[in-house]
């Protein structure tokens, strides 16, 4: 027991000289790093990247006219990438969508001295986590600084490169677009709600993905851009149930005027 607190101990001082070394953030970080939500923007189509097997082509060949989920970071991230990655992984699983298939999944570096190299490195990291769901079948993309910013402008995506640190400070999140490249929605945060993804892949599609019922969802659903996530709006249905109720009464009404029906005694 001895040992252990020591070994605690020693671990706590160490974080706490290193905590104490590392240099303060910019003061305006909150001002120059965020996502400022673009709601029908358009993605630039023609911006070119390459991909982990080496290919280089437009973004439009990557979109695929699929409905696609794009996540900005790096592959170097020491911070939330991973973590961000898995999760979308894991909301696409549970979501029942298929890269390739359903949506097209782009993880986009943000650092324009990454490699494709740095790519395969990231995605076959990524498909050794447990039910990684078609990894394989999705994009890796570096690409020139120019390329990067006309993606993240588009997208109001804000990052800054820290000198200090050697690292880019970045918001975590992923971007919904349409296959012509309309931005349709934003993911805020590291973790996906599988029906809220599905949602909005659907409503990305133009309503050729997703059942009757995810239709229905999406009629009855509100998106808020504070969380990125969808909120049943009360209004709508109490207004749903109203109209159904006074269609019920004109009908109850209408049967008991009709002609030839006996009064009750």
């Amino acid at each position: 027991m001895k040992r252990c607190l020591l070994i605690l101990a020693m671990l706590f001082a160490q974080v706490t000289v290193a905590y104490a070394a590392a240099p303060p953030p910019p003061r305006d970080l909150l001002n120059r790093v965020g996502i400022q939500q673009q709601l029908g923007a358009q993605l630039p189509m023609d911006a070119v990247f390459t991909d982990a097997n080496g290919q280089t082509a437009p973004l439009s060949h990557w979109i695929d006219d699929r409905p696609v989920v794009l996540m900005p970071g790096y592959f170097s991230c020491p911070n939330l990438c991973d973590t961000t990655l898995q999760a979308m992984a894991y909301s696409l699983d549970l979501a029942g969508l298929q890269p390739g298939k359903d949506v097209s999944v782009i993880f986009l570096s943000i650092d324009p001295s990454e490699s494709a190299a740095d790519a395969t490195k990231k995605q076959q990291k990524l498909a050794l986590m447990k039910g990684n769901n078609g990894v394989g079948a999705w994009h890796f993309l570096v690409g020139s600084e120019a390329s990067i910013q006309a993606v993240t402008h588009a997208a109001g995506y804000r990052y800054v490169y820290d000198a200090k640190l050697k690292q880019y400070a970045h918001p975590a999140g992923a971007i919904v677009a349409r296959g012509d490249g309309r931005i349709n929605q934003y993911l805020l945060g590291v973790s996906y709600a599988p029906q809220t993804l599905r949602q909005d892949v659907a409503a990305a599609s133009r309503h050729t993905l997703g059942s009757l019922v995810d239709q229905l969802v999406l009629l009855c659903c509100g998106y808020d851009p504070t969380t990125g996530r969808h909120t049943i709006t009360v209004v709508r249905v109490m207004q749903w149930l109203g109209v159904g109720f006074l269609s019920l009464l004109v009908l109850v009404f209408a049967v008991l005027r009709r002609p030839g029906r006996k009064a009750p005694t």
